[in-house]
């Protein structure tokens, strides 16, 4: 399989990367592929290949799929991805499925739509990306094994400890200023595990959808979760909506998640959409 190359992280695939290294081998004659050791690994490898691929498989989960399409943006190089994370949320809403035979028959068919990203700061992210609750339920999460069960069991502990965060937004939005629970900034619909916190967004229209849940009472907790998996979830007086493809703001706290990721980003903040600027795999 000529010019493609495959990057598997083997913190996030571990136990599928290697019956997908054997299912590669058995399937595809000498195939290309990294198993990463670090994000510089995936950088270095990306860089120093990109004159011999024409397409990149990131093997591993939403963070991994980021950190391999930072090196792809606008650029003519495509993405292709083997979901092997604890959400998937991007590989979801991108119809990725785990089946490898369907992974390599996209790759001889070589064909590609053009999708939306977005920065916040010096940052990409490609899926979903947000700062207060989720953040800090990022940041614990990382102490903990990975898996949806541990996910939900570090959500619920954060839940009861959380503070609501103050946001403050440059004028034009300056109506939505207040104390939130959380705030997402959504490019495609879903967290990952098919949880849509954004049912309406779309990876092609040129916005982002912007996300603002205040601190609702335990009772609200079970319908929102509800709405959430069912993609039914709309605007009430703990849920705001609205959308942009530029948008400035300050918040009193620096935890945050990139596309499930826990990072540190310090205000003021600043978020733009990047239009169609990564080629993906159809």
């Amino acid at each position: 399989m000529e010019r493609v190359a495959f990057i598997i992280n083997p913190f996030s695939a571990k136990k599928e990367y290697k019956p997908f290294v054997n299912d590669l081998e058995k399937k595809v004659e000498k195939p290309f592929y990294l198993i990463s050791k670090s994000i510089e690994d995936t950088f270095s490898f990306i860089e120093n290949n990109m004159d011999k691929v024409d397409i990149f498989v990131a093997v591993g989960g939403d963070g991994t799929i980021s950190t391999v399409a930072q090196k792809l943006i606008n650029t003519d190089k495509i993405l292709g991805i083997f979901p092997a994370g604890s959400g998937n949320g991007f590989a979801n809403e991108n119809h990725f499925s785990k089946n490898i035979d369907t992974l390599l028959s996209k790759i001889k068919n070589r064909k590609h739509r053009e999708i939306d990203t977005f920065t916040i700061n010096d940052k990409l992210s490609i899926n979903l990306s947000g700062a207060g609750f989720d953040g800090e339920v990022a940041k614990n999460f990382e102490k903990t094994s990975r898996g949806f069960a541990n996910y939900i069991k570090t959500s619920i502990s954060t839940f009861f400890k959380f503070k609501p965060i103050n946001i403050t937004f440059e004028e034009k939005y300056k109506s939505y200023n207040g104390e939130y629970l959380m705030m997402n900034l959504a490019n495609t619909r879903q967290f990952g595990n098919n949880a849509y916190i954004a049912p309406q967004a779309l990876v092609t229209d040129g916005l982002i959808d912007v996300v603002l849940v205040k601190k609702f009472p335990v009772w609200y907790a079970a319908p929102f979760a509800l709405k959430m998996f069912a993609k039914t979830l709309k605007q009430d007086k703990y849920l705001t909506y609205f959308t942009c493809s530029e948008l400035e703001f300050s918040l009193d706290t620096d935890t945050w998640h990139i596309d499930g990721e826990y990072k540190q980003i310090s205000s003021p903040v600043k978020v733009k959409v990047l239009p169609k600027s990564l080629k993906i795999l159809i």
